[in-house]
């Protein structure tokens, strides 16, 4: 609790008396402006990021009926420029700048738009960029320091005065599109906009809510509609600051934050507007008691059961679909989910609320369903409403509501920091309910009162006569004879037959007699935690790295009891090395099916310490075999012996096995209808590696294993290991000891010799050599490719060289995604930064888009041989602002146990050790100089340099909206010629411009062929913009040369000249891809095994661990 000086009358003071977790160290204010803005302000002494949020209490159900997409296009747009800060990526440049970050999203009824930026500390970062402005309540000295002030100053400004700039509008919706046309193939977005389809189609709930370029350009000019008025006029009238929910969090005292939301969000325009209601629901008697057939992209199988609920908002205290959720999503004996898993019809089941809008919510339950339970997926449907028989027969049980009510508290007392970002969002949102301000927090993470009418109420509303169903599989009992308007997803709705809907009513109505005895409520919860006491004490510097206090021939022991978050958690990683488990794909599929059918045989046990806040899990490795525990640790080791055990004991039953080996078949084949960025990794680090297995050569193996095979391959897995520990948290020496001795009494494994373990070693790219490997889109109906050029610089343990990659990905960060997403627009998936492999590491550029990825290659060659320019002139106070960037993102410290866990696992499983990474690169950092990155560029990065090592992955769509007939689109191949030109010309050093090209070429045919034109535009730029003389024009125009760069487009081609091949290749010359001074043409690589053969493996790491060790006998 806190309470502080509110000495301001601007601003009313509405709570300063928060009800927060027992370990949370912040200060809380909820104020409102006079404008009736609330803001939330958080006193964070201890935080490295500062950050807010706004919520904005508008969405996509006040979008214009005839330009869906309105509310998601207003967001994108805000970003790009506003009266105060007219540039416009002049926001994500300044967060940049302070190692910050931003996003926001737009959902049915709020907008939320949120950032992050670094705080003070030894190495903080200060308002690098100018205009900060002056603090009118705050001190000078206190602005100075904080970036925050910057970033708030540049964020109100959204809310007051947007510029919705003429030249960003048709990028932003072409942004807002490739949104689109990234989701088109997912089919979470497919299914939910098939959903509203089929719902009331007098409820804005139906809406296509992304929008794309039909809806929000191209339609409305048709009808003479002002796009760009109408986006202006729905921030002028939905924008209203009564509507609008602030959070800001920083280093700064409470006054200071109050100062300057005073000061900076008073000017947002409040309009008085109510919080929009809807008369009508979601779905009505036409949508009800309907079941409806979806095809989906991916092989999944899942029913789903959705009734119309209520609101629950206002029954914060009793939040009675807890106890529903608990009960019917329940996967322990007596389940629902126990009993159709049994019969072999289902693999998991979820249930809870999902919240509309006001007045309006749907309690859905999905099920994943089997082969057999898709063919019986009627019998679920009734064994579901014979449970809800089971519970309305049973009056509501306070023993029940008190394990949720007990937990619920526990796990509010000891929550943790997450981060910035993260957090302002999620409490901005809150704020938008109706809760008492003094209960942000806690009011929906904490059940209050037991309220068996309210529970009573919550289940009239899951009746027989009050649902819908939806059957998802590409296998329907029916077939489909509709696609939906926006998705394409093929569907078929009807009416639930007569007779089905009789034997539901009859379930619904089944006493005890008639029910199957296998269900029944569940029992009590042996898994809820006791002891929860937590030892504290005053440590000067929490210490860095754990201690190694067992290092023998069988077992190696890490722990580290925790010193700075004081929660009674832990968290344990063991791995159990074993040279078998990834030594073939086949062995790689034994070991995946393994440790599945140890997962599905102990769903029943492990759900209950789920719901204690106790999980565990199980999985294959490169090198082994890993097990996880983590949560409350007063029960680990009884978790952990029965995992052990089911582990050393499993029985591979047949019926079992089919149903887990058919899951993991269809796991395997779906891989392939991931979005293409999703995928694409996979492809990097199989061919950097020097071992390691791809998904199709997983799912070749997996059709040829029997149960038998398991049988007879999982002992030897267990039968010699090395056992590798990390006990981190709330455990003493002798906890960690006993754990590894536990693990070491329970399995018995023969020692297995270092020499015999797993190096983990990379491939290196020969210097000055680039290599293409194309892989075609499995996914017929995907129009998007996708490249990831990685440039490989060298050894990831090199302190100086990993400095210099990171201050360049920091340095580029910005730049990259401003010039081919914002001003290209090349697709909405782009990123960059340092990529790092077993022992190696590279720079690389990752875009998704329905460009071509040859087209893609030329345009982030385009891009880094311009930053050379960029690079040059940058001032050397921006070169030090990204370095004080970069210092303060390497220094942020983990946010709760889970992170600090997970980074010293990091270095454990990576066998580097390198614990203190992060501080011992430091001094590196701090020594860069503008030319040692300018030599970094031109060795490693500039696409001319004879040193630079390239591997590009190309993920090809087999389709494209824009096809033409060899499959490239008219207006790329004329960027491709464009692109082509000027890089020939600049190989002749002749500084052509890229931007210039495109002018003169504006109105020229030259994918129709008319090189009379294409000369003439070539001559007059050669001699008007370049200033070359005739001779050396004619030699251009005339010459082999731009003959050759229409040939290779594909436009009047002569005969193919030769080309030369490359260890039995013939490398792809395409002039989009060539440096202009590159040694040798890329090699495309047709045959991976011969490509791996002819690379050298990098040292594996070695490390001497006696730095570590803890030998003394306290514990």
């Amino acid at each position: 609790m806190t309470s502080s000086n509110h000495s301001m009358p601007s601003a009313e003071l509405l709570t300063d008396q928060m009800e927060t977790p027992a370990l949370d160290d912040r200060s809380y204010r909820v104020i409102r402006l006079p404008n009736k803005l609330e803001a939330l302000l958080i006193h964070d002494p201890k935080t490295d990021k500062a950050g807010a949020a706004m919520d904005v209490n508008v969405g996509n159900f006040s979008d214009r009926p005839d330009m869906p997409g309105m509310a998601h296009a207003v967001e994108h747009l805000l970003f790009m420029g506003t009266e105060k800060y007219p540039k416009e990526n002049e926001y994500n440049q300044y967060l940049t700048s302070n190692s910050g970050n931003s996003n926001a999203y737009t959902g049915g009824t709020s907008t939320n738009y949120f950032f992050q930026i670094s705080a003070p500390s030894n190495h903080g970062s200060r308002a690098s960029t100018p205009g900060a402005g002056t603090p009118v309540n705050g001190s000078s000295q206190e602005l100075q320091l904080s970036s925050l002030y910057g970033a708030l100053d540049r964020f109100a400004q959204f809310f007051i005065a947007p510029l919705f700039l003429p030249s960003t509008l048709d990028r932003e919706l072409k942004a807002v599109d490739s949104e689109n046309k990234k989701n088109l193939q997912i089919d979470m977005w497919r299914l939910h906009q098939l959903s509203k389809a089929l719902s009331n189609p007098n409820h804005p709930y139906c809406h296509f809510s992304t929008g794309n370029l039909e809806t929000l350009r191209d339609l409305p000019k048709e009808r003479g509609i002002d796009v760009r008025e109408e986006f202006i006029k729905f921030h002028e009238q939905e924008y209203s600051a009564n509507r609008m929910k602030l959070v800001v969090l920083g280093q700064e005292s409470l006054d200071q934050l109050e100062a300057w939301v005073v000061e900076l969000f008073s000017e947002v325009r409040n309009k008085d507007l109510p919080q929009t209601r809807w008369n009508e629901q979601p779905l009505t008697d036409n949508e009800l008691l309907t079941q409806y057939f979806a095809k989906p992209v991916m092989d999944t199988r899942t029913l789903e059961i959705v009734f119309p609920y209520m609101d629950e908002d206002l029954l914060y205290e009793s939040q009675p679909s807890r106890y529903l959720s608990h009960l019917i999503g329940h996967e322990g004996p007596g389940s629902i989910l126990a009993y159709i898993k049994a019969k072999g019809w289902a693999n998991g089941l979820g249930a809870g609320t999902m919240p509309i809008c006001p007045e309006a919510a749907f309690f859905t339950t999905q099920i994943d369903l089997t082969e057999e339970g898709l063919k019986n997926y009627q019998e679920i449907v009734k064994i579901f409403f014979q449970y809800l028989s089971l519970i309305r027969e049973t009056p509501p049980q306070e023993w029940i509501f008190d394990e949720l009510k007990g937990m619920a508290m526990v796990d509010f007392r000891f929550r943790q920091k997450t981060p910035t970002g993260l957090f302002t969002s999620k409490l901005s949102s809150v704020m938008q309910k109706p809760f008492p301000r003094n209960l942000l927090l806690s009011g929906s993470s904490l059940v209050r009162k037991f309220d068996a009418k309210a529970i009573e109420k919550a289940l009239g509303f899951l009746r027989v006569d009050n649902f819908r169903l939806a059957i998802v599989s590409q296998d329907p009992p029916v077939n489909w004879d509709q696609k939906e308007k926006w998705y394409g997803t093929e569907f078929r709705v009807e009416k639930i037959p007569t007779n089905f809907l009789q034997e539901i009513q009859s379930a619904g109505q089944s006493t005890h007699r008639e029910r199957p005895r296998d269900l029944h409520l569940p029992h009590k919860n042996e898994f809820i935690p006791a002891m929860l006491e937590v030892e504290k004490k005053e440590v000067t510097e929490p210490l860095k790295y754990p201690k190694l206090i067992r290092n023998d021939e069988s077992v190696r022991i890490w722990w580290k009891k925790d010193d700075t978050f004081w929660v009674p958690k832990a968290n344990v990683f063991i791995t159990l090395r074993n040279s078998l488990v990834n030594a073939t794909p086949e062995n790689a599929v034994k070991s995946k099916l393994f440790c599945e059918l140890v997962k599905d045989a102990l769903v029943e046990y492990s759900y209950y310490a789920d719901i204690a806040g106790l999980e565990y899990s199980l999985n294959t490795h490169s090198a082994g075999l890993d097990v996880e525990l983590s949560g409350y640790n007063d029960k680990i080791p009884v978790l952990l012996e029965k995992v052990l055990v089911s582990m050393r004991d499993l029985d591979v039953r047949d019926d079992r096995f089919k149903v887990v080996k058919e899951r993991i078949l269809r796991s395997y084949r779906n891989w392939d209808y991931q979005q293409p960025y999703q995928q694409i990794g996979e492809f990097t680090r199989w061919l950097t590696g020097e071992r390691g297995w791809i998904t199709e050569q997983l799912l070749a193996e997996l059709t040829h294993v029997t149960s038998e095979d398991i049988r007879n391959f999982f002992p030897q897995l267990l039968r010699q290991v090395h056992i590798e520990v990390l006990a981190h948290g709330n455990l003493y020496k002798e906890d960690a000891l006993k754990i590894a001795n536990l693990a070491d009494s329970v399995l018995r494994p023969r020692v297995l010799p270092q020499s015999q373990w797993v190096i983990r070693r990379s491939l290196l790219l020969p210097e000055g050599r680039s290599f293409i490997y194309p892989r075609t889109l499995k996914d017929p109906a995907n129009v998007n490719h996708c490249i990831e050029h990685f440039l490989f610089i060298g050894d990831n343990s090199d302190r100086a060289l990993r400095a210099k990659l990171l201050l360049f990905a920091q340095l580029t960060d910005e730049p990259c995604f401003d010039q081919l997403r914002t001003k290209e627009q090349l697709g909405y998936v782009v990123f960059s930064g340092s990529l790092v492999m077993a022992t190696t590491m590279g720079y690389r550029v990752l875009v998704q888009s329905d460009r071509s990825a040859e087209y893609l290659e030329g345009r982030i060659d385009e891009f880094l041989g311009g930053f050379s320019k960029t690079l040059d002139e940058m001032p050397e106070p921006d070169f030090e602002g990204h370095k004080r960037s970069l210092l303060a993102k390497r220094l942020e410290k983990p946010k709760n146990l889970g992170q600090e866990s997970a980074r010293y696992w990091a270095h454990i499983e990576n066998e580097f050790f390198d614990f203190e990474q992060v501080y011992d690169d430091i001094p590196f950092i701090e020594s860069l100089s503008k030319p040692d990155l300018i030599d970094f560029f031109k060795r490693y990065i500039h696409p001319s340099s004879r040193s630079r090592s390239k591997l590009s992955i190309h993920m090809i769509a087999q389709s494209s909206p824009t096809d033409t007939p060899n499959g490239t689109p008219m207006s790329e191949k004329k960027a491709n010629f464009i692109l082509s030109l000027n890089k020939l010309l600049n190989s002749m050093k002749l500084n052509s411009k890229h931007e210039s090209l495109q002018k003169i070429f504006e109105d020229v045919d030259v994918v129709g062929g008319d090189q009379e034109a294409i000369a003439l535009a070539v001559r007059n730029y050669l001699v008007n913009d370049l200033k070359l003389d005739n001779e050396g024009t004619n030699t251009i125009v005339q010459g082999k040369q731009l003959k050759t760069v229409l040939q290779n487009l594909g436009i009047q081609v002569p005969p193919p000249k030769e080309t030369h091949s490359i260890n039995g290749e013939t490398p792809d010359t395409s002039p989009s891809k060539r440096g202009s001074l590159a040694a040798k043409p890329p090699v495309v690589i047709k045959n991976v095994h011969e490509f791996k053969a002819g690379l050298e493996v990098s040292s594996g790491p070695v490390r001497e661990l006696c730095k570590f060790e803890e030998t003394e006998a306290k514990l």
